[in-house]
């Protein structure tokens, strides 16, 4: 009999693979027909196509292997078989639906409802703790060695992609392509907490210290206790406020559902932020 370990793994398999599966549907539908290079290494594989006509699957494919391979040394338990799935899962279904006789080539449409997918693709793998590789393999290497935010590395990564794109497409096949990147990062936000970027989260604990551990090493937030008490079991609580931005908050969430299942979490989302560590810099004006 399969137990609820199990069946959890092979629940974030499926995700995995129908979220990869998505991803490169969206690819062969909308962003090769319309030259939309969209960031990533899909976007890489799109000009190699219209600069040497190397088929997107093949050059995914071969580009994916050393960058596997790199992660794999340098990240170490970062790169798992989830990973391994996600990223060559992705050229294999461009293969097989590389004659799909449904495709869109107007730049608009394409960067409209290929973001959409895209991003719902993207979010279902990163539902099952999975990834797709490519360049966001290489934003984490970046990040690594040089200490820059995993944001700020996925974002100069796939600004060398859209910026190359330039001088192969046309400005404006450009612009297409920057609109699809953003629909496709709000659609994934969609996918995985269904709420806005930044995050008010509320979480009703009796493992306080632990919680405050997950919070403070996890994503290296400030946080709030209140004393609470339970309005069914009059039993003393603690209940832990932490404000985070989009990326913390889908981190955070996966802590606590690994460390701490039992703990009753809320994430509300909040229209804006002001104070250190948001609005100010979180060192602003300090001594030390």
């Amino acid at each position: 009999m399969v137990n609820a370990k199990q069946s959890h793994a092979w629940k974030q398999y499926a995700y995995i693979i129908i979220g990869a599966t998505i991803v490169g549907l969206s690819y062969n539908i909308f962003f090769l027909p319309a030259r939309l290079a969209a960031g990533g290494l899909s976007g890489i594989s799109t000009i190699l196509f219209e600069l040497y006509t190397i088929y997107p699957a093949l050059s995914q494919f071969i580009i994916n292997i050393p960058i596997f391979i790199i992660g794999w040394i340098t990240l170490g338990k970062d790169f798992s078989l989830k990973t391994l799935i996600g990223t060559f899962w992705v050229p294999f279904v461009i293969f097989l639906s590389g004659d799909i006789p449904i495709t869109v080539t107007n730049p608009f449409l394409s960067a409209l409802y290929g973001g959409l997918i895209l991003g719902a693709g993207l979010g279902i793998v990163y539902k099952g703790n999975g990834s797709t590789g490519g360049t966001a393999a290489i934003a984490q290497i970046v990040k690594k060695f040089t200490g820059i935010s995993s944001g700020y590395s996925q974002f100069i990564v796939d600004g060398l992609v859209v910026i190359t794109s330039i001088f192969v497409f046309s400005f404006e096949l450009t612009l297409f392509a920057l609109m699809a990147i953003y629909i496709s990062g709000k659609a994934i936000d969609i996918v995985q907490l269904r709420t806005s970027a930044t995050k008010l989260v509320m979480i009703i604990t009796d493992e306080e210290e632990k919680v405050q551990q997950l919070i403070q090493n996890g994503i290296d937030r400030g946080l709030t206790k209140i004393r609470s008490v339970g309005g069914y079991t009059k039993l003393d609580k603690t209940m832990i406020l932490v404000v985070a931005q989009q990326a913390e908050a889908v981190k955070l969430k996966k802590l606590l559902q690994e460390e701490t299942p039992d703990a009753f979490t809320i994430f509300i989302s909040a229209s804006e932020i002001l104070g250190r560590g948001f609005s100010l810099d979180k060192y602003d004006g300090q001594k030390f």
